[in-house]
């Protein structure tokens, strides 16, 4: 048995990691979330309370953040807080560079303090697992194979743009001080506890509610779709037995249309929850997302 310490935990990805981990493995979690807007503690409530602690904070109080790790002595820690979502990056870029940038140096800041604090086995097993997007890739032609480790970094959202500058921070806390960091660059997640405002989620909510179904552009952007229990499969490996300083893409292998996905829940809803008329009427394209990437 062992603690981690996992940053964002009461998000979407983060629950379910948080989740994942205490049904099957032996580790305890101190979760330290900032609890804005997006976080959902009522995901968490049934856990045992012996090995899950929530605590509110920000990982951008750097003070804060070395009494955490001076008191529960983590053995990793898997760092999923971040401002998440494009249109309010596109509203306000500011909050996320502040978050996504400044929070990851001042937390890679102070887990380098910690771990040079280490010694023997403590020291080399110790992992900081930086959990990143694949936006920070920016967009694939249709002809294009997916991207790999080695693709080269093009974001065009301010969201992904603060989140490839934290994974170049991440990289050079490992390449300078030789920081254990390891980054992973997920495609789209979908599944329980997402917030109600990205597509999945927003469209079955407002097709079960007889409103719009808001389509950007001509629906035709193209998504890697990843079940959210899969990638907590993939990170808890990639915490187990990734190499230091290595990027793990995680991908679900499942590429279709934003269209095709809103159709798909539109049909599944008639079937099990049947409505006086089919709920594809409910579609609306409404204006594009500026530099709303094609495909990734």
């Amino acid at each position: 048995m062992s603690t981690i310490l996992v940053t964002g935990g009461a998000g979407f990805i983060g629950a379910n990691f948080v989740r994942h981990l205490i049904e099957h493995t032996d580790h305890s979690i101190v979760n330290f979330d900032l609890l804005t807007y997006a976080a959902n503690p009522e995901s968490l409530e049934d856990l045992d309370s012996k090995r899950h602690q929530l605590i509110e904070g920000d990982i951008c109080d750097a003070e804060r953040v070395s009494e955490l790790l001076a008191e529960h002595q983590p053995s990793a820690i898997v760092h999923f807080a971040a401002e998440s979502h494009v249109d309010r990056s596109i509203d306000g870029p500011g909050a996320f560079i502040r978050t996504n940038v400044n929070g990851t140096q001042a937390l890679l800041d102070q887990a380098l303090a910690y771990w040079s604090g280490l010694e023997g086995s403590e020291k080399e097993n110790f992992r900081f697992v930086h959990i990143s997007t694949d936006e920070v890739y920016g967009s694939l032609a249709l002809d294009e194979a997916p991207f790999d480790e080695q693709h080269q970094y093009a974001p065009n959202s301010p969201y992904a743009a603060s989140k490839a500058a934290a994974d170049h921070l991440a990289r050079a806390w490992h390449k300078t001080y030789g920081l254990p960091v390891i980054i992973t660059n997920c495609s789209n997640n979908y599944g329980p506890y997402q917030f109600p405002e990205k597509l999945i989620p927003l469209m079955l909510i407002n097709a079960l509610n007889g409103k719009p179904l808001p389509v950007y552009g001509d629906g035709q952007q193209r998504r890697d779709w990843l079940f959210v229990t899969d990638h907590c499969k993939a990170i808890e490996r990639v915490l187990e037995a990734g190499q230091p300083g290595r990027v793990y893409n995680i991908g679900g292998d499942a590429e279709t249309t934003n269209l095709e996905v809103v159709h798909a829940l539109c049909d599944l809803l008639d079937e099990r929850v049947p409505s006086s008329t089919p709920r594809r009427e409910l579609i609306e394209y409404v204006t594009d997302r500026p530099g709303h990437d094609r495909r990734y």
